[in-house]
């Protein structure tokens, strides 16, 4: 890990509460933690050599894109489907990075969790860095498609295995 980049995260990543994340599945056999640490790591790469957005923004708010506080996968009740994880865990993250990290928050990375999932939150990201993350985000998650039966599990389908 470069360390001007672990630098900027270093306290998040080793925070207990961060720490709780390696044990929330996310996609497939993947972990939110590994999850978010790829999208940020990825997207930080990418604003470095383009010299033209705020790569400690990207850093922080791709690291707390899904820092929702309860594994998703493990939901049994039944919810109504625009109240489902895809559509509200953006804004459960946000609280949750503005309640434990407080010192961190600005307004793009406010923006980079709470629109990560543009196009399921209905406003779009307000700025470069968010877009990035959400792009990301997205590229990084296609790794779903690795395991088929998963992908039902993403739509309410309980069939689908992880």
């Amino acid at each position: 890990m470069e360390k001007e980049y672990y630098d900027i995260i270093k306290e998040i990543l080793e925070s207990e509460e961060f720490q709780k994340r390696k044990n929330y599945k996310h996609h497939g056999n993947i972990t939110v933690y590994d999850h978010s640490l790829k999208v940020s790591q990825v997207a930080y790469k990418i604003a470095k050599k383009l010299k033209s957005m705020d790569a400690r923004s990207i850093a922080v708010g791709g690291l707390l894109h899904d820092f929702y506080d309860k594994p998703w996968q493990d939901k049994k009740e039944k919810s109504p489907f625009f109240k489902k994880h895809g559509f509200v865990h953006a804004h459960q993250a946000l609280i949750n990075a503005e309640f434990y990290f407080p010192e961190y928050m600005n307004e793009k990375i406010k923006n980079i969790i709470e629109r990560h999932m543009f196009p399921l939150n209905k406003v779009p990201p307000k700025y470069r860095e968010a877009w990035l993350i959400t792009l990301v985000d997205k590229w990084v998650s296609l790794e779903v498609f690795l395991h088929p039966t998963f992908f039902l599990k993403l739509f309410g389908i309980r069939g689908g295995k992880s």
